[in-house]
């Protein structure tokens, strides 16, 4: 699994992993800000972005192919962050292979099982055929029915892509992922223990970490630090950007 990734600066490594639907263009304007301080790579995990497609989709392979990613490109150690999804899968890496990782950042996610809660926005994306479309609007008309957000939607048409006969296409390997969300629900199933610094960042907005998920975070993560970004909802990084940079620059740093 040959992973598509950005990159940005010098530097320590800083490898960052998007959330569910997302990809590395979502953390493209902080990389370029963190790229004055660390060498980023911003990673497509499989099935998103420009990654290759397979049916096999968990956080077991999710860390296997980031373990490939390293060895690619040489990464003896580095920090780790990732948001939502990409932090489940952050986590899974750093405990199957602590080693790698020097600091971890979790942005907005516990290491827990969560109830289902993105099956309207499956049955939204897979009403439509894309490849009867030619314009990002039209399909964004489409989806507004279902999907009244129009910063969801926003966030998802961010996932077309322009097939070679000028129309539109998913990006998204959706029938796989769609297939193994139950698993991407459920926690990271690695059990240690991650004994290096950690540092989880949540959004005071969102339900994502409340206050009964903090003694877990702390008995799996010993050296955890967990902080609250007040004004920022899931998307902390988009969110709060200045507060967000200022919190983790203070971390990594340190």
């Amino acid at each position: 699994m040959t992973l598509h990734f950005q990159t940005f600066g010098s530097g320590f490594p800083l490898v960052i992993l998007h959330g569910l639907f997302g990809s590395s263009d979502n953390w493209q304007s902080l990389s370029k800000r963190l790229a004055q301080q660390f060498q980023v790579y911003a990673v497509d995990l499989r099935n998103h972005g420009n990654s290759p497609h397979a049916d096999e989709f968990n956080y077991v392979v999710m860390a296997e192919d980031l373990r490939e990613f390293f060895a690619t490109h040489g990464i003896s150690s580095a920090h780790l962050l990732g948001h939502s999804m990409g932090g489940k899968a952050a986590i899974q890496f750093a405990r199957m292979f602590p080693d790698l990782v020097e600091k971890l950042v979790v942005v907005d996610i516990a290491p827990k099982k969560y109830p289902r809660s993105h099956d309207s926005i499956f049955a939204a994306l897979f009403s439509i055929d894309p490849g009867s479309f030619t314009t990002r609007s039209a399909v964004d008309q489409a989806l507004a029915p279902q999907i009244p957000d129009p910063a969801v939607r926003h966030f998802l048409l961010k996932n077309l892509a322009t097939a070679e006969n000028g129309s539109l296409k998913w990006k998204l390997n959706l029938p796989a992922i769609q297939k193994h969300y139950v698993e991407i629900s459920e926690a990271p199933p690695a059990t240690q223990l991650f004994s290096k610094p950690t540092l989880f960042i949540r959004g005071g907005k969102s339900q994502y970490v409340d206050a009964q998920d903090e003694p877990l975070i702390q008995v799996e993560f010993p050296k955890a630090r967990i902080v609250t970004i007040p004004e920022a909802d899931h998307w902390v990084h988009a969110d709060a950007p200045h507060e967000f940079l200022r919190i983790l620059l203070s971390f990594l740093q340190d």
